[in-house]
């Protein structure tokens, strides 16, 4: 994948050096290291600069990036993919449930890596999958994927800060009560297994969750769900620690008599640009199968 980024350095970053300045843009160490190795990946000017050499004012800044290696362990597969939005430094899909976000032993060429292998491939582009907000495979809604090595540094950032707004919207049985709050509840993984978590207040690791009840009806209630932490299986625990699990979870509800998956969909993705600095807001609309519950269609 090639990219080659523009900046105008400005009067408050006159004598920083590159490193310098593109460390204040969000650029890791690692990510400074790798650029180095490639050919002509800074240039001032016209000219090519070195990591240590001094900028002014009014410079003109490209970073080239250059990435010819792909996902070695992710075989393209042609499969349906929902492209919301694209652009040259990421790409957010509205992933179905049922799909997982990485390949496994169980699901080696359906997961949504493969699809975006196929994609690009297609179009005779070098792709390394960096997905920065991982889904359950049941989840569906709204996930996005870095591009280039920049990208995904200063998204991974973004997520380890919690700069990502995050909404969800979950479906359980009964009518929440209160109507809104916060669940700070910290998780931890159960003994005796890899995958099941649960409250934990000895050892478990902090957990924030806001919620708020949208809708009421057929017995359900809809609910919107900000997560200010982002622990495994986060939401699906804290609504069952409140007292009104989801419904069709298989693990911690297996509660099927109206869906066959988590009723757990990624609406809502709000972020600042990687690059660009842009406001970026996504939405998704709630999934024909949890509308159903619901009796909406």
């Amino acid at each position: 994948m090639k990219r080659v980024i523009d900046y105008v350095v400005d009067s408050a970053s006159d004598g920083l050096c590159v490193e310098q300045y593109l460390r204040r843009k969000g650029y890791s160490g690692q990510n400074l290291t790798e650029i180095k190795r490639m050919p002509e990946s800074i240039m001032v000017n016209g000219s090519h600069y070195y990591m240590r050499q001094q900028l002014a004012a009014g410079d003109c800044l490209k970073v080239c990036i250059c990435e010819t290696n792909c996902s070695r362990k992710i075989p393209p597969v042609q499969l349906p993919l929902d492209i919301i939005y694209e652009d040259d430094d990421l790409i957010v899909i509205n992933k179905p449930a049922g799909m997982p976000v990485h390949p496994s032993l169980n699901h080696y060429t359906s997961s949504m890596a493969n699809a975006l292998a196929w994609y690009y491939q297609q179009q005779g582009k070098p792709f390394i999958f960096r997905c920065c907000n991982r889904l359950d495979r049941d989840t569906s809604g709204l996930t996005v994927v870095a591009k280039h090595l920049v990208s995904a540094s200063i998204l991974s950032d973004m997520v380890r800060r919690h700069r990502i707004h995050r909404e969800y919207l979950a479906i359980v049985r009964g009518m929440v009560t209160p109507d809104s709050g916060t669940i700070n509840a910290p998780l931890a993984r159960m003994p005796g297994t890899i995958i099941e978590r649960a409250v934990d207040f000895e050892h478990g690791e902090t957990a924030v969750t806001h919620y708020k009840v949208v809708d009421q009806k057929n017995g359900h209630s809809l609910v919107s769900l900000c997560l200010e932490t982002g622990r495994t299986h986060q939401i699906r625990i804290h609504m069952k620690h409140l007292g009104f699990p989801l419904i069709g979870d298989y693990l911690y509800n297996p509660d099927m008599e109206h869906i066959e998956r988590q009723a757990l969909h990624s609406h809502r993705l709000a972020f600042t640009h990687p690059i660009t600095e842009e406001k970026m807001d996504f939405t998704s609309p709630l999934p024909k199968d949890m509308e159903a519950v619901l009796g909406i269609c």
